[in-house]
């Protein structure tokens, strides 16, 4: 086992986009994760983010990361299902699928503080400009994380902290790409959550 076990120390910057997209148009959920959670709707619209994510060094990993999740519920809880994920590290590409079952595929990535661009097997995922305000508070972050993993579905605590503050991501994605059922639109809005230090998952039953 070439990743570290869980729970992952992270450190690093991250750049997310929250997005309004047609029910019609979302990508499906695995059907475990659709028994153990519901669909938040506004209307006809659902609620997906995407983020560029530098995991720097300092945590227990460092890679660089482009996702896409979908906003869920258990009951009036919320939850995050991801969809969509690339890596550029072959051991975090394992971690997470076999830890937390967590989809992820390799890329190639640039990013930095103001350009991201990722490509998946020679085919272009999408690129960003990134803009970021001055306007900043280190605040706490929790969400959970619900996927499928060798049966019922497995929620996963994340814990962080950051600075975060409002963002200007300008998206362009590869209509024929992965992520291609957000081509053509602008997000509702964009934050950046910057010099988190993060902790992923668990520690193992003893």
């Amino acid at each position: 086992m070439a990743y570290p076990p869980q729970p992952w120390s992270l450190r690093g910057q991250m750049y997310v986009s929250v997005w309004l997209v047609p029910v019609d148009r979302l990508p499906p959920v695995p059907p475990e994760v659709a028994a153990a959670v519901r669909l938040v709707r506004l209307g006809r619209f659902a609620l997906v983010g995407t983020a560029w994510v530098d995991y720097q060094p300092g945590g227990d990993m460092a890679y660089r990361e482009l996702l896409g999740a979908v906003l869920m519920r258990a009951g009036l809880r919320p939850r995050v299902t991801i969809t969509h994920i690339w890596v550029d590290s072959a051991d975090s590409r394992d971690g997470g699928r076999e830890l937390w079952g967590i989809p992820k595929d390799l890329a190639d990535f640039e990013l930095t503080g103001t350009e991201a661009a990722a490509v998946t097997a020679g085919q272009p995922i999408a690129t960003a400009s990134i803009r970021r305000s001055r306007l900043a508070l280190r605040l706490p972050i929790g969400f959970r994380v619900v996927q499928a993993l060798a049966g019922p579905a497995l929620t996963t605590p994340v814990r962080a902290r950051a600075r975060c503050g409002p963002a200007r991501l300008t998206w362009q994605i590869a209509p024929d790409g992965p992520l291609g059922f957000l081509a053509g639109r602008r997000p509702l809005l964009s934050l950046a959550a910057t010099d988190f230090d993060m902790r992923f998952g668990t520690p193992p039953p003893n």
